[in-house]
């Protein structure tokens, strides 16, 4: 795995790169802390089955450059600028949590750059429930940088199996949620909700569920209160979906059931490469 810097519009932004052959984008969330990194565990065994993933700190976040333009707009012109700044025609996108909003938005729109998405988690793309205004929101925001007790225990949060939380791994969520990361949490707490929502119209799920060919999603059944039915409710309307419910796992699915993220994307982006 390599650490490099490109710069895209402007700004230096960090990115993490392993393998060679077709690309996966691999893009994280908006929580405090996100970076690269939630993907450190992925990117080698992608690589190792033929593929070359890269994962950016996204602008705001890791050791990236910030601010962003915290719409979906914003986050969709990211993900092109980055390929671009490093000369890629096209790429298989891999969006979690709010990013997958942005993964399948490009997925439908910009389907000659961005032939398939893969959802990580992403509650933006499964239709609605009842009991979904009911269901917990993003927790308290923090007014001071957290201390590693409270990066500990929003990691528990996301996660299923605590066992994944490690010394090191506690240790490089903390520091990216301390100095600039924060400066940039809290202006956008500030400011409301990010732009991780979908422009008004035909809801972004129901586009989703209309084009089964270009998704693969994948989903925690111990992440929201509502996630299991959710997806039993997308199935139903849309049967044709991949959709993939994994028990024992939360949010953070690349990490609860990385072997299994990691060999069904592989079988995905293969499927998406036509035959030499």
């Amino acid at each position: 795995m390599r650490e490099r810097t490109t710069e895209v519009d402007g700004l230096p932004i960090r990115y993490l790169e392993a393998g060679e052959g077709p690309v996966v984008l691999l893009l994280h969330g908006a929580s405090l802390g996100s970076s690269a990194d939630v993907f450190a565990r992925n990117l080698g065994p992608l690589a190792a089955g033929g593929l070359r993933a890269i994962a950016p700190d996204r602008p705001g976040y890791g050791r990236s450059g910030g601010p962003d333009d915290p719409t979906l707009a914003g986050h969709r012109r990211f993900a092109l600028g980055f390929l671009d700044a490093l000369g890629l025609p096209s790429a298989v996108l891999v969006g979690h949590s709010q990013q997958a909003n942005t993964a399948a938005a490009l997925a439908l729109d910009q389907p000659d750059r961005v032939p398939r998405a893969v959802v990580l988690g992403g509650g933006g793309l499964l239709p609605p429930v009842p009991g979904d205004d009911a269901a917990p929101g993003g927790g308290e925001r923090l007014t001071q940088e957290p201390t590693i007790e409270q990066t500990r225990a929003h990691l528990e949060e996301d996660l299923y199996d605590h066992s994944l939380i490690t010394p090191e791994a506690l240790a490089l969520r903390h520091a990216m949620s301390l100095g600039a990361p924060f400066a940039y949490y809290t202006r956008r707490a500030a400011g409301g909700p990010g732009g991780g929502g979908a422009a008004a119209g035909e809801p972004l799920w129901q586009r989703v569920g209309t084009h089964p060919e270009r998704f693969l999603l994948l989903y925690g059944r111990q992440d929201k209160p509502t996630t299991a039915a959710r997806c039993a409710r997308a199935r139903e309307l849309f049967p044709d979906l991949r959709l993939v419910l994994f028990d024992r796992c939360g949010h953070l699915v690349q990490w609860d059931q990385a072997e299994a993220f990691v060999r069904l994307t592989l079988a995905f982006v293969r499927d998406a490469v036509p035959a030499s």
